[in-house]
């Protein structure tokens, strides 16, 4: 009796499993959900070839483990610690921009419901998304190049400093005058803050994503860029094409119709006030078109 005791305690007490409580469980889904985030943004950035790399290595590794190539496996200890410090080298700017992605999240905004949001809910008004939906396909009719920048939640002081201010009740009427050909505005991004026209011929920031097809000018990649830094929704109008597209969390979505970008603004209206609980999994709406 005492010897298979000893066989169970000795060889198959691997097979118990620890007691799981609700703290445990809670933990497990933390850590899942973080590592899915981590996996989800490191695959839809440049990083993920150089983590290609890595996992090949790995791999050699344990190759070299199991076969026991004893030379191999010393280069790799001995190497270890400056390779993390070549990953963060490699990867600052992909972590930068995942602790700025991180910090928009705005989860206890999401939860409670400030007066300002509201405030800002009320002035960009029906009438507002009217008026810039008008002047987008006015601009789009003639081939008039333009880049409209909706501030939300994240204020974009500092670009708007590297444009000239306005501070204008936004209409259709000025809107497409300030794009136009030969003007002194008509160069550079127009920024728009609640019910006004904040500034003009702003500069942006270009998209470094090298997926973005490649007939795409700097225009697009600037709409790009400053939907990646910010929450902000750019709209683009092509002065090649006369084509409309609109640009959201480092997204694209091209030839869109003056019925789509209705609802979309609609839909970012609502988004600034509505309150939501943090959400788990978000999936592609049914009404969003395929981004290039």
């Amino acid at each position: 009796m005492d010897a298979i005791k000893n066989f169970i305690d000795n060889y198959l007490i691997w097979m118990s499993l620890p007691q799981f409580t609700k703290t445990d469980i809670f933990e497990i889904l933390i850590i899942a959900f973080a590592l899915y985030h981590i996996i989800l943004w490191v695959k839809n950035t440049k990083a993920w070839v150089i983590v290609k790399g890595i996992i090949v290595l790995l791999i050699f590794s344990l190759i070299a483990s199991i076969l026991h190539l004893n030379v191999i496996l010393w280069i790799f200890k001995n190497t270890i610690s400056v390779s993390i410090v070549a990953v963060v080298i490699v990867f600052q700017p992909e972590l930068r921009k995942a602790l700025e992605q991180l910090g928009r999240k705005n989860l206890v905004s999401s939860i409670i419901q400030f007066e300002d949001s509201k405030d800002k809910n009320e002035k960009f008004s029906d009438k507002i998304i009217s008026e810039i939906v008008r002047a987008t396909f006015e601009l789009a009719k003639t081939k008039t190049g333009a880049l409209i920048v909706i501030e939300r939640n994240i204020i974009l002081s500092e670009y708007e400093r590297t444009g000239i201010q306005i501070d204008s009740i936004i209409s259709s009427q000025l809107l497409i005058n300030i794009f136009e050909h030969n003007t002194p505005l008509h160069d550079g991004a127009v920024i728009l803050r609640e019910n006004r026209i904040a500034a003009a011929t702003c500069y942006l920031p270009l998209s470094d994503n090298m997926q973005l097809s490649k007939d795409l000018g700097t225009r697009h990649r600037a709409g790009i860029g400053i939907s990646e830094e910010t929450d902000a929704v750019t709209i683009i109008v092509s002065e090649e094409t006369g084509k409309v597209s609109v640009a959201e969390s480092g997204r694209l979505i091209r030839n869109i119709d003056g019925d789509y970008l209705k609802t979309k603004l609609q839909d970012m209206k609502k988004k600034t006030t509505e309150v939501k609980g943090i959400k788990l999994w978000k999936g592609r709406r049914g009404n969003e078109k395929k981004a290039d």
